[in-house]
Parts: C-alpha cells; structure tokens; sequence
C-alpha cells in the first residue's frame, strides 16, 4: 500500500488505500500510549472523554505522535490532505458513537483537528508548490467577516410533481445545478427546499503578517483564511494567532473579471488555530518554570537585573532603560469599588539629539515584549484614523467592517509610536 503509483492526488481516493487509512488511523487511535506520560493509559481515549464531556465537537491530533507511528500516511495527510482528511473524520465519528453511543443527539459529525504541525510557513513565502497541502501559517488578524450560513448540502423541490430531489453536496467551487426532475423528467421550476437543507458557518478573516517579521521597508501581506463550523469567532482582530489550514484556491467569478481570467484568488481553510498568547499563557508552564519564576522573584537585585537586561547592547542610559521596563510591566490600575476605573498605564516620551539610540530602544522593546501585543508605527505614517480604527467596504460581501488601527491592535499591550513629532498637530 505504501508504494504510491501514479500521484498521490489520485492514489488517497482509491477504495482499498481509503480503508487501510481507516484501519491503520482506527488502530492509532485506540491504542496509541504517549510515552512522555508514565500512567500508560490511552491518549486519544482519554481525549475523546474530554471532547465529550465538554461538549465540542473536535478532537486533536498530534501530528508529532502521529508520525512517529504511521510516518507515510502522516506524508499524505501533509500533501493530500482534503480526502485523508475525510477517512480520518469517518473513523473519529465512527469511535467516538461507538464509545458513547448517545452523543449522536448532541453532534451530528466530529471534526478532526491537526496540532503541531513540524513546517511553519511566512505569508510571504507561500507559493504554487503548497497549493492543496497543508500550510502553517501565522500573523495578526486585522479583521473578520460577519457570520454567514454556507450551503453543505442542498435538496430541491420539483414544482410540478412535487417530489423532492438531493441530496446534493455543494463544494466552495462549484454551484450544483438540477438537471430535470428524474420523476416527471420537467426541466423545472425548482425551489430549494428550506427544511432539509444542511447549512454550516462559514467566516472569513484576514490574516496579515506580524509586524516583527516584516523586513524593513515592505509592505506587510495578508491571506485569507477561512473558518468553518466550530472554529466560527475563535479569534479576534488584533490577536496573533497561528493557522493550520489547507491552502486552496477559491473560484469567484467576480475576482476572475477583474484579475484576468486564469488568474485564481487563494484562501488558507482553516484546520485548527492556536493563539500565540496561549502559548505563553499559565497552563502552558511547566513545574521548573514556575520554580525558575519564583527564585526570580525572591532576587533582592530583581530590579536592576531586569533593567539591565532591556538593550543591553547600549551602554548606560540607565534612567531611560528603567522607564521602558516600568512601562513593559505597567503600574496597578483601580478599580473604585466597581464605579470607576483608573488606568494603570505608564506613558513614555524620549526627548533627545539624533544618533542617541532612540529608535534603537523601541525596536528592543518590540522584540522583547513576549507574549504581550506589541504594535510599532511611526508618526509619519499614522494619521488619527490609522491609530484608532478605519472603516473599510469588503470587496466579496460588499459590507462595511471595521479595520483596528495601531492602537485598537495594541490594546492591553504596547503601542510604540517612531517620530512622534512628525505627526499633525489635530492628531
């Protein structure tokens, strides 16, 4: 089975490779031990109880353990993922009913969901090669879509004879058509029939690259991603987030006229998304580094040792190296017994001649600022609209969205802002 012939493409969509994807995939599921853990009970079990006791309806894979035990079909699952992807869903349902046989009530379908993909991928270097892989990609999102239902499978009503037709399945790149009525063999009317029709979520956001990757002097770019189902609103504008998705083109009529006809629109569908604060956040730390945090905080020299450690490329300076790490770890705000709220922010302003490393020390603090939401503008470039927010018409839906400036996309973190007197006055 492993000896692929022809391509891959077509080789994952044969009966007999499908089923031995079932059965190996089914195998991994239900006896796969992880061996980091000592108690030796089953990972994916356990997880599917999880996923069942919480209601959702998606289950997690690791691709790093996957691959560790079926590395060949762990490759076509990268390469041809749209219909491995889909032996692998039929096997997740097909387990978890079996376990519990009365969740079908709940959830129709189970989801797969692949985390821990090995090859993260820039924006800017995706190209033809990835087209129908799977792509890790990651970036702020600079704004998202309305919900809208998309169409998943559509039945249709015969006007003449009555008999209802379907169902059938619509993909994103085509639009299904009815022949004539297979009862009365008239051509139509056809009217969809609203009750029986399966609809999904469907929203869009748009990915754009984080500012610290950008090289200097580019314009940043964006990708499309597409969410679907239950990853509907798992990321606001302004979060940096990281897509594991499927790289496809999208057939739209109206782009095609306007980009010369072979020209395609592509959009990353989305797998799974992580947000890049989780990573960072609480539960993620392990029982060292909260020992290691802890010792930090004992140190009697804990200020100066944080102080120094801001730039420590540039000498001195030691003043200006404190008011950047008290405005990094900001002061207390208060909360008057519920009525009012006073920030807790700590404004800094650098005065000084050229040449004295000013721009130097914001760059750091972009690059320092871990897990916080760093946004870096110079005041040339941002006019009052740019740091608040602007309104922009989406060219597919032709709705207005909001599109967070620097200062909406900084919220709970740091805005710096480069040349601040070169800005208007009014802003």
């Amino acid at each position: 089975m492993y000896r692929v012939q022809g391509t891959l493409r077509e080789w994952v969509t044969r009966d007999e490779v499908r089923r031995f994807i079932f059965k190996k995939f089914r195998d991994f599921i239900l006896t796969y031990v992880n061996p980091k853990n000592g108690h030796g009970d089953i990972e994916y079990v356990r997880l599917i109880n999880e996923v069942v006791s919480a209601n959702k309806c998606s289950l997690e894979i690791d691709y790093k353990q996957f691959i560790s035990v079926h590395p060949n079909i762990a490759i076509w699952l990268a390469d041809a993922p749209q219909s491995v992807l889909e032996v692998m869903e039929d096997v997740a349902q097909r387990v978890v009913f079996d376990l519990h046989p009365n969740y079908k009530n709940i959830h129709q379908k189970i989801y797969i969901r692949i985390t821990n993909l090995p090859i993260y991928d820039q924006i800017r270097d995706i190209r033809q090669i990835h087209l129908n892989t799977m792509v890790r990609i990651g970036g702020v999102v600079t704004r998202r879509s309305g919900v809208f239902p998309q169409l998943q499978q559509v039945k249709y009503d015969c006007n003449k004879c009555g008999s209802i037709l379907g169902p059938f399945f619509q993909n994103s790149y085509s639009e299904v058509k009815v022949g004539s009525c297979p009862e009365c063999q008239s051509k139509g009317p056809f009217t969809v029939n609203i009750e029986q029709t399966v609809y999904r979520n469907y929203q869009k956001l748009t990915l754009q690259e984080s500012p610290g990757t950008v090289p200097a002097g580019r314009l940043p770019r964006y990708k499309e991603v597409i969410l679907l189902n239950d990853l509907i609103d798992c990321a606001r504008p302004g979060e940096e987030i990281e897509v594991t998705g499927i790289y496809t083109n999208n057939f739209d009529m109206s782009l095609n006229t306007k980009n010369g006809f072979p020209v395609f629109a592509t959009v990353v569908e989305a797998n799974y998304v992580a947000k890049k604060q989780d990573l960072f956040s609480a539960y993620k730390l392990t029982q060292e580094d909260k020992e290691d945090i802890e010792k930090l905080a004992r140190d009697p020299q804990i200020g100066e040792r944080i102080i120094k450690s801001i730039a420590p490329s540039i000498y001195g300076h030691e003043d200006i190296k404190t008011a950047i790490a008290l405005a990094m770890f900001g002061g207390q705000e208060k909360n008057v017994e519920g009525k009012h709220r006073l920030r807790g922010d700590i404004n800094v302003l650098l005065l000084g001649d050229p040449g004295t490393a000013k721009s130097q020390f914001l760059k750091y603090e972009l690059a320092l600022s871990t897990g916080q939401r760093a946004v870096y503008t110079t005041g040339k470039g941002a006019s009052a609209v740019g740091l608040t927010a602007a309104v922009h018409k989406d060219p597919v839906t032709r709705e207005w969205t909001l599109e967070g400036g620097a200062l909406v996309l900084a919220d709970k973190g740091i805005c710096l802002i480069d040349e601040f007197d070169k800005m208007n006055d009014q802003d």
